[in-house]
């Protein structure tokens, strides 16, 4: 799996992000060793986790996925050969949320045992919080930097307005900015209007900041938990309407033409967009680690790409449509 430089933070990470939310939980240790294994030894490095997964499963207290992670570094003495990122602002057991300085200072402790390690590569605003000021958010961070705690910050179901003003902060304070962002996204649009709780959408605004500023993109729910290939799974509603029936359309005879999955289609046109979107994938199998990563032997022509840009309604965007 070749590598690529994430945005400006200077770490260089694998072409696709592994996804943890339920290991250690939903998927047991043993499992989850087998996963990982796979995935690193294919080349992948960038391991992204959270400080309360899986706190909504049943007979969870959130921090198993940091927990089991931890003890696999250990176990195959390869923690130097990873980047590492988690996060903190959603509240679980024994834990308020938001992003106060004590909340960051707390959470980051609490994860850097439970990984067993010194440092985060990666540490992510997981939400926002506006009972906090960004100056008190930006410095706690930035301290976290300074003590060699975290190397690099992100931020994750934020507003792009919210992570350009906290940046404008931490430049004036000559502090670290945020340098990735962690948002939804899929080749399918969302209906105007869709609502998805707390998470958001890369839309075209971020894509613009993205490119702007030199912020690298990653996205989560990439394959929508498996709605595109597996007919017992429906499509969230969100996405229903004809436009999406148009382009999973495109979508399907593309991967007819080219001989390969809907799935492995989606993570190559991602990679190629512009700006190129990071994707997370994740899996209870390892075939589906497998059929993920060979996306990455994929080269959409111009041609194919403007076909799956301009399926449904070309002059849409995640998020927005035009008025008409």
């Amino acid at each position: 799996m070749y590598k690529t430089l994430l945005g400006a933070t200077g770490l260089q990470v694998s072409a696709l992000a592994m996804g943890t939310d339920v290991l250690g939980s939903k998927i047991d240790q043993e499992t989850t060793f087998a996963l990982l294994d796979y995935y690193f030894g294919e080349g992948g490095n960038f391991i992204d986790t959270g400080n309360f997964y899986a706190s909504w499963l049943p007979g969870c207290q959130g921090g198993e996925s940091e927990t089991v992670i931890g003890a696999w570094m250990k176990a195959r003495g390869n923690r130097d050969e990873i980047v590492l990122s988690s996060k903190l602002a959603f509240d679980y057991p024994g834990c308020d949320g938001g992003l106060s300085a004590r909340e960051i200072e707390r959470e980051c402790e609490k994860s850097l045992k439970r990984l067993q390690t010194d440092r985060l590569d990666l540490y992510y605003a997981h939400r926002d919080d506006r009972d906090v000021s960004q100056e008190e958010t930006m410095n706690a961070f930035d301290r976290l930097i300074k003590a060699g705690k975290v190397r690099a910050l992100g931020a994750s179901n934020v507003a792009v307005w919210r992570i350009a003003a906290a940046n404008t902060i931490a430049k004036a304070h000559h502090l670290t900015p945020y340098s990735v962002v962690q948002q939804r996204y899929t080749y399918l649009r969302p209906r105007h209007g869709a609502d998805f709780g707390p998470q958001i959408v890369i839309g075209p605004e971020l894509k613009d900041f993205a490119l702007t500023e030199n912020v690298a993109l990653v996205a989560y729910s990439v394959l929508l938990q498996g709605a595109y290939s597996r007919t017992e799974r429906e499509l969230p509603v969100q996405f229903a309407g004809p436009e999406s029936d148009d382009r999973l359309k495109a979508l399907a005879a593309l991967a007819k033409e080219i001989g390969r999955s809907v799935n492995q289609v989606i993570i190559a046109w991602m990679r190629q967009s512009t700006p190129s979107v990071l994707p997370i994938i994740a899996g209870s199998k390892i075939d589906q680690l497998k059929e993920n990563i060979a996306a990455l032997d994929i080269t959409l022509t111009k041609e194919q790409m403007h076909t799956l840009d301009t399926a449904g309604n070309p002059t849409a965007e995640q998020g927005w449509i035009q008025p008409t």
